[in-house]
């Protein structure tokens, strides 16, 4: 089996006994870029804007919460392996963003928020800042960009080819955004725009979209909704005939549950308006596992639970 190994690695040669050289494959010739992502927004605006040249690993896959990550052995096999490594940086990926920061001594390390202007950032609990930046999708525009740039940095020979995909995908963005604030304005009457999740991910969202937000846990999920923060959402919603909440999908959804039944305790039924895609991407294959469609996603499924109150037609009827 050695010999028949050894035999079939061995240069071909014609009747003339001239050896045949192999064509160089393309791959060899024009090596991918290795490229690593924290998130799974991250890793598709990656994909997108790298093409061809790049192999893009997303270390944090459907349902994974950022906040309380721990990287596994496979994980910092692929970040030592890595030519450019991309993450969302404003502790989202808590301590596993400090040991990515010293990683940039021996490779090219990318915060992706950091063409963000700071003046456009939400400060929140002790006045860190909100690092949730891609539910306002003009905002995500500048991190698309920052990844172009990236890529220019790590290959600067096709640096005009990422800057002209990450164009055409800045295109893709401006129409997105167009529908998301069609949705809000043609079925989401101005009372009603309250949303209510499991945690404090959508401020930007909020403020980007006019509406009032409230997470039952703060903006890191590491820490537990306490009785007071459950019965403080339970008096908003009773008050404010809140029609639906919403649980996520990289949260467990029994704080929520425990909400509904608090306020049905009250006399008021509000619904679970049904799942929000918050700090990760759904399943590859689905619309969900792109941030396009993560973002039509959410749009559209809060727009079913909070168009109407209870005895009005359902969305899209």
């Amino acid at each position: 089996m050695l010999l028949s190994t050894v035999l079939t690695a061995c240069p071909s040669t014609d009747e003339a006994g001239r050896e045949q050289a192999a064509a160089p494959s393309t791959a060899a010739a024009e090596p991918h870029l290795k490229v690593v992502c924290t998130t799974g927004m991250l890793a598709d605006a990656a994909r997108i804007i790298g093409g061809e040249r790049a192999d893009v690993f997303g270390m944090m896959g459907p349902g994974v919460d950022p906040h309380l990550y721990k990287a596994r052995e496979s994980d910092v096999l692929q970040l030592y392996d890595a030519d450019l490594v991309i993450y969302n940086g404003l502790h989202l990926e808590a301590r596993l963003g400090s040991v990515l920061e010293k990683m940039g001594s021996s490779r090219l390390v990318v915060a992706a928020t950091d063409g963000i202007p700071a003046e456009r950032l939400l400060a929140v609990e002790d006045d860190l800042p909100d690092p949730h930046v891609w539910f306002d999708v003009e905002l995500w525009q500048l991190v698309v960009e920052r990844i172009a740039a990236a890529y220019g940095e790590a290959d600067p020979p096709r640096a005009a080819e990422y800057q002209g995909r990450a164009a055409d995908y800045r295109v893709e963005l401006d129409e997105l955004q167009d529908y998301v604030e069609s949705v809000i304005g043609v079925w989401i009457p101005g009372g009603n725009r309250i949303l209510i999740t499991g945690h404090d991910a959508f401020g930007y969202f909020g403020r980007a979209y006019g509406f009032e937000v409230y997470g039952l846990q703060g903006i890191s999920t590491a820490a537990e909704a306490g009785t007071a923060d459950v019965q403080a959402l339970v008096d908003l919603i009773v008050e404010r005939h809140v029609a639906a909440i919403f649980v996520e999908s990289s949260v467990p959804e029994r704080n929520i549950q425990a909400v509904q039944e608090a306020v049905r305790s009250r006399g008021w039924e509000v619904e679970i308006g049904g799942e929000l895609f918050s700090d990760a991407l759904g399943d590859a294959g689905t619309p969900e596992g792109t941030y396009l469609g993560m973002v039509r996603h959410n749009i559209d499924t809060i727009a079913r639970g909070l168009r109407h109150q209870p005895g009005d037609d359902a969305y899209g009827e």
